[in-house]
């Protein structure tokens, strides 16, 4: 019998760190539940929620700002362990009767911790020992609240870790969750085990067990309705839900023109023919081509997709009658999204897959993978036999190929960009990138330049390459791809795709630029 991975559970209150989901996904990595909620989470919520353990999150603020953030004092009279990470920290002192000071040098980057006590959180560390970590602030903590000593100093932050052990509370100055702290899994897990005395029960294995129990129990013989769009998030909520209920549901896939090549015939493969699901394939190409056409402004695309894709999956469920539940592919960042009040989260994407559906159909919601981050989401469509090709695939936009197509969408430009898109994920593919980088594919730009094939002047399209970096979207750099690999991508097209005379690689990083162009 599994421990029960919702009683072994940390609460994690987000001071509008951008490194919030970072410390969620850290602790998730250790095989612990955890969940992210506001700073501003009342004492009741907290007790109710039951944790083993509370961490509090960094933030920009100084603790002295006017509209500074602060959680009820009552977490500290819960009897629990507490670990503050940078703001967080001065926070935990400055509620405790410590000092919060501005610190004369910010620090910012790699920095030199000495360790001064080997116990608790720095268990299993050599004592008197130097290591790399990584800080992010402008105030420090001058004086130490009563009780509490200093584990760990910097050169610009001498109590760079801190401890009241006989009330389990602790402070860090850096941050333990980013990768620039070498040793952060190590401090994390330590706060985890050695100090909450949590089990490691947080498994996909069980999760998918325990979520296939509950829908059924949830469900029954109720008809669930599912938009499949192919990606990653929804086709393991389609698998996971078909696993729950069989034949009860019903998945549509709305071919806007829009998908790549031989999308379409791939997820009908995938779905009706191998996992036997009742899947209705809605062709509606020349709908959305009609209704985009003349349309430059990528978000009059992004709302005249959305509009017709609602259209579109709205009348087929009504033929298909009777459902009374709505399945969405919704994620935990979602999640957190919709209830932070600070931080990098506050802004929800506009191009949902599935966004005003509820509104328009009134029906009741299920999202089994809300709990989720996206690399447990794969683990999950692993654990459920889903093709490897599937499930490590790369994220692709809810508008398709409109946002990377500049300018106006038509067939002709559809197919140069569909057959250079190709050409692009195979060669990342033989060269082993595939899963190594975030999102790759290809761009149709706007202009034409002169070229020369054979004897011949051209005046042709130009194709963008873009392949980035990244581990959550939020920020991304340009992959330093090897220029061989560049340079195959660039011969196949320019040989292969009528119409392209030139490719030119995107170096830029989100921010200041997004991933995708449009």
């Amino acid at each position: 019998m599994d421990v029960d991975f919702f009683a072994e559970k940390i609460l994690i209150l987000d001071f509008g760190s951008q490194y919030t989901q970072l410390i969620a996904r850290r602790v998730r990595e250790a095989k612990i539940y955890c969940e992210i909620h506001p700073f501003n989470m009342t004492l009741e919520a907290i007790e109710a929620f039951s944790p083993k353990g509370i961490i509090l999150s960094g933030g920009p603020a100084s603790i002295y700002d006017t509209d500074a953030p602060f959680a009820d004092a009552g977490i500290f009279d819960l009897g629990m362990p507490v670990l503050g990470i940078c703001y967080g920290m001065q926070f935990m002192t400055h509620l405790r009767g410590g000092v919060v000071a501005q610190s004369g040098d910010r620090e910012y980057g790699n920095a030199t911790m000495t360790i001064r006590d080997d116990r608790d959180l720095f268990h299993g560390f050599e004592k008197d020992a130097e290591w790399t970590v990584w800080m992010s602030h402008g105030d420090r903590i001058d004086q130490m609240p009563e009780g509490f000593e200093a584990l760990a100093g910097s050169k610009n932050s001498p109590v760079a870790a801190m401890a009241d052990t006989s009330r389990r509370f602790f402070g860090v100055q850096f941050h333990p969750e980013v990768a620039h702290t070498p040793e952060g899994p190590k401090i994390l897990a330590n706060f985890l085990f050695h100090i909450c005395g949590c089990e490691p029960s947080w498994t996909m294995a069980s999760f998918v067990r325990r979520t296939v129990e509950a829908m059924r129990a949830q469900l029954g013989n109720e008809r669930v309705i599912c938009g499949l769009s192919g990606g990653v998030d929804s086709s393991v909520t389609a698998v996971l839900l078909h696993e729950a209920i069989g034949d009860n549901l019903s998945c549509i896939l709305v071919d806007n023109g829009l998908l790549r090549k031989g999308e379409a015939r791939k997820v009908v493969e995938v779905f009706q023919e191998y996992y036997g699901i009742d899947l209705h394939l809605v062709d509606a190409s020349e709908l959305f081509l009609g209704s985009l056409k003349g349309v430059t402004d990528p978000e009059e695309k992004r709302k005249i997709i959305g509009r017709e894709f609602i259209r579109c999956f709205e009348k087929k469920a009504a033929e298909l009658g009777s459902a009374k539940y709505l399945a969405q592919g919704t994620l935990y960042p979602d999640v957190i999204e919709s209830v932070s009040f600070k931080g990098p989260s506050a802004t929800i994407k506009s191009h949902h897959n599935v966004g005003g559906l509820p509104e328009v159909m009134n029906l009741k919601l299920v999202e089994p993978l809300r709990e989720l981050f996206k690399d447990e989401v794969r683990e999950v469509g692993i654990e459920l036999g889903l093709p490897r090709e599937l499930v490590m695939r790369q994220p692709f936009p809810g508008p398709g190929l409109a946002i990377r197509i500049l300018g106006e969408i038509t067939p002709e430009r559809l197919s140069i960009l569909r057959e250079a898109d190709v050409i692009v994920l195979d060669e990342i593919k033989i060269a082993g990138l595939y899963e190594k980088v975030w999102q790759s594919f290809a761009v149709l730009l706007p202009v034409r330049t002169v070229g020369v094939m054979g004897d011949e002047r051209t005046y042709e399209h130009v194709i963008a390459v873009r392949v980035v970096d990244s581990l959550d979207a939020m920020t991304a750099d340009w992959s330093k791809i090897p220029y061989q690999v560049m340079g195959r991508i660039s011969n196949r097209i320019i040989n292969s795709v009528k119409g392209v005379n030139r490719v030119v690689y995107d170096i830029s990083s989100k921010p200041p630029s997004t991933i995708e162009w449009e």
